[in-house]
């Protein structure tokens, strides 16, 4: 029997320097915009490169492994993909979808240990 899992790898670069908030509780968390690139060439041959952009949340340790980087900084994360909802000031319905950390590293840093 296979035991189905909801695991996400990306390698990218960030979009922006970190977003920290610390919530009402006291826990630090962290919202990085993630890009990730996927080149390939079209029926003309010309190189096309598409970026993906992803919201990551880390909280505790990792959110404060990612005050260091910066725009532009090159990253490793692991997460799952979480989906959720909320309804803007309009009243319109809008869906989110997050990768929640649970290993964040750069190419010279290792990931810290546990959120």
């Amino acid at each position: 029997m296979s035991m189905n899992r909801n695991k996400v790898e990306l390698h990218g670069h960030l979009g922006n320097d970190p977003e920290i908030k610390i919530t009402e509780s006291g826990r630090k968390l962290a919202r990085l915009s993630v890009a990730t690139n996927e080149s390939f060439l079209n029926s003309k041959g010309e190189k096309i490169t598409d970026t993906q952009w992803h919201t990551v949340v880390a909280w505790g340790k990792y959110a404060d492994f990612s005050q260091g980087l910066k725009k532009g900084s090159e990253v490793q994360v692991e997460g799952k993909l979480q989906y959720g909802q909320y309804t803007d000031k309009d009243g319109i319905k809008r869906n989110t979808s997050e990768i929640l950390v649970s290993s964040l590293s750069t190419p010279d840093k290792p990931s810290p240990l546990s959120p």
